[in-house]
């Protein structure tokens, strides 16, 4: 990544974007936090929100993180001013962190075209302020880096994911941090993944959040394997299973979090995204959408998202980085996709060699240049509620000796 800059935060960590966020925080807002927005889309300007109005702890935190990630520079926050979210908290939050930050109430302000005129003279006036944001050295080892599978197929397993994987082993080995997730498509690799935990506590842990995870679903009476997926050429959610894991690679996992919590060190680990307790609110993920919110919320500054049917989703704040699996979606989307891994079926690549091209992709995007789902305009963008418990102490490396 040579002569690559970030932007440098007052937290330490350096973001690989400088977007202003235009952030809602009940559904009642969303209009007008968009009509805000609208005509800020081609100045690094991007919609959040969270559409519930009672509150909620998990998007709470969610809320906290993407406000405050590396990749954002400032956020106007958008109430209509009866929901129960904690908006002061999420502004403290916020201002704390060193960005600007405001609030408009729809209903203080009068309604929605005095808060859409409000709100677009905030972001005009805010946006040279993110000029001055101080551009550092940025390298690989100061990353964090999601991995998602999306519109999986039988070639997924093939291609895409395990070259995913060797991408990881690449990235853990520079210094950067790497997460995966998915335990509703890791059904059957729990030992696999144990024998690779960094400590016995930590292996106890994997255990336990993947047993919570086979309760879960056998109450919902549904796994994470869909129409698409059999169609595709899957025949089981083990299948899947295998593919999904194949994206973590062959390194120690260092540690497990949950969405909104930060890996506290580099190196690999493993997201939980089930809930804690009873079933409340169904799926514990109703689209891939939420799944790449929930590693932006764990600090990911880029996505790999692999694809063998063929998605098209980005996101708001983080890039998504897409490779395809099987070559026919390729040549038949490639105007959405990033990395051709189909390409390794057809024998005219190597697992390393696509491995090597998504390193160098990631050092690209991280260096500025738009991932394809980015200069398409996608600004995805999916939170809902959930339920958490704190994690303990076995979830995270122990302090290197001496460390703070």
């Amino acid at each position: 990544m040579h002569g690559a800059t970030g932007y440098l935060r007052a937290d330490g960590r350096k973001g690989i974007r400088n977007r202003l966020l235009v952030a809602y925080l009940v559904e009642c807002a969303h209009h007008v936090a968009r009509m805000i927005a609208a005509p800020f889309a081609e100045r690094g300007v991007e919609l959040v929100g969270f559409s519930g109005c009672y509150p909620n702890a998990y998007a709470q935190d969610v809320m906290d993180a993407v406000g405050t990630h590396p990749n954002v520079g400032a956020v106007l926050l958008v109430s209509l001013g009866c929901e129960e979210f904690d908006r002061s908290r999420l502004h403290r939050t916020i201002a704390a962190s060193g960005r600007p930050v405001a609030t408009l109430v729809i209903q203080k302000e009068g309604g929605t075209a005095p808060t859409v005129a409000a709100g677009r003279a905030w972001v005009e006036k805010t946006l040279p302020e993110l000029e001055r944001v101080p551009r550092v050295p940025v390298s690989l080892a100061d990353l964090v880096i999601g991995t998602k599978c999306g519109g999986s197929d039988g070639t997924s397993v093939l291609s895409a994911n395990p070259a995913i994987g060797r991408a990881s082993d690449l990235l853990v080995d520079a210094g950067a941090t790497v997460i995966f997730e998915e335990l509703g498509e890791l059904f059957g690799c729990e030992e696999h993944m144990a024998s690779r935990a960094a400590r016995p506590e930590l292996a106890r842990e994997l255990r336990a959040v993947m047993a919570k995870a086979h309760r879960y679903h056998a109450t919902m009476e549904h796994g994470s394997f869909g129409g698409g997926n059999i169609t595709g050429g899957l025949t089981t959610v083990e299948e899947k299973s295998v593919g999904a894991y194949a994206k973590s690679g062959t390194r120690p996992i260092q540690g497990l979090l949950r969405p909104a919590v930060r890996p506290p060190a580099p190196g690999l680990y493993l997201m939980d995204m089930i809930p804690d307790g009873p079933v409340l609110w169904g799926y514990p993920n109703i689209n891939d959408t939420t799944e790449v919110v929930e590693l932006i919320a764990c600090g990911a500054h880029l996505v790999l998202f692999s694809t063998g049917r063929g998605s098209v989703v980005g996101s708001a704040v983080s890039p998504v980085v897409k490779i395809c699996a099987n070559p026919e979606t390729y040549r038949r989307m490639a105007g959405d996709m990033d990395v051709d891994a189909g390409r390794i079926l057809e024998g005219r690549g190597t697992l390393d060699e696509v491995a090597a091209e998504i390193v160098a992709v990631i050092e690209r995007v991280a260096a500025g240049e738009p991932t394809r789902s980015e200069a398409l305009g996608h600004q995805e963008f999916v939170l809902g509620y959930k339920h958490f418990a704190p994690l303990g102490p076995a979830c995270f490396p122990r302090p290197a000796a001496g460390g703070r």
